[in-house]
């Protein structure tokens, strides 16, 4: 094994016990406080947050396919990380301007975030997919898409179960349904809505939103970034 697949072993390795960690104290007095801080947010508000992220999603997920580059073949595994940490970089700076910019706006410009931060979300994973050799037209490929969402944004319980879902996962597609309508929805985006809703509501506040819009859409783009490399790394390495 190359010194640099040693290296990127190593870091899977600790990724994959952190997968399994039981739910932190912190992570449940989080959740705790954004119960709290959900029921000061209008309720027509909440909704159409529900309604965006499913649709989104949906939509953005049949659509990227279409101007995402041909899958990366016959390279090493550190050339495609160098493209794909690249990527990453790109859509995490471009995140977190329009972050800003929205942010700046107000409470209409704020909830135009949610849809325009899901397309590059969802995109991001569309680029690196392809960068460590899928093929994104296949639509299993795109379920463990949404696994890997999930997995960075979800509970610490709920990420435990989906990081299960996602181990050996070149067998448990065989079993996946043949029609994507059948994914739980309803749990991905109850679960993505919870996470992000504490970060995110805060961008609605006057003369505060446009820096925590910056820094929330850099910080949501890294995260993202990082599971989903460690995601393909997981099957290129076989672990």
């Amino acid at each position: 094994m190359a010194p640099y697949d040693q290296q990127v072993l190593s870091e899977l390795m600790l990724w994959q016990k952190k997968m399994l960690r039981r739910p932190s104290l912190l992570n449940n007095l989080s959740k705790k406080i954004q119960t709290k801080i959900n029921t000061w947010i209008p309720e027509k508000v909440h909704n159409a947050i529900t309604i965006t992220i499913k649709q989104m999603i949906r939509g953005v997920l049949f659509g990227a396919k279409h101007t995402t580059s041909a899958p990366l073949l016959n390279v090493s595994l550190q050339a495609r990380e160098e493209a794909v940490q690249k990527k990453i970089d790109w859509y995490r700076n471009t995140a977190a301007v329009e972050g800003g910019i929205t942010g700046a706006g107000g409470i209409l410009l704020g909830l135009a975030d949610f849809p325009i931060l899901i397309g590059l979300k969802i995109k991001l994973l569309f680029e690196i997919a392809v960068g460590y050799g899928f093929d994104v037209n296949d639509y299993k490929e795109r379920v463990y898409l949404l696994h890997i969402f999930e997995l960075a944004f979800s509970s610490d319980v709920h990420r435990t179960n989906i990081y299960i879902k996602m181990t050996g996962w070149e067998e448990k597609r065989k079993n996946l349904p043949e029609d994507i309508n059948q994914f739980d929805w309803r749990n991905f985006q109850q679960e993505y809505r919870d996470y992000i809703d504490l970060a995110k509501m805060a961008q609605l506040i006057p003369v505060i939103g446009a820096p925590v819009g910056v820094l929330v859409n850099y910080r949501l783009i890294k995260k993202l970034g990082i599971t989903a490399m460690n995601a393909y790394r997981m099957r290129l390495l076989n672990t």
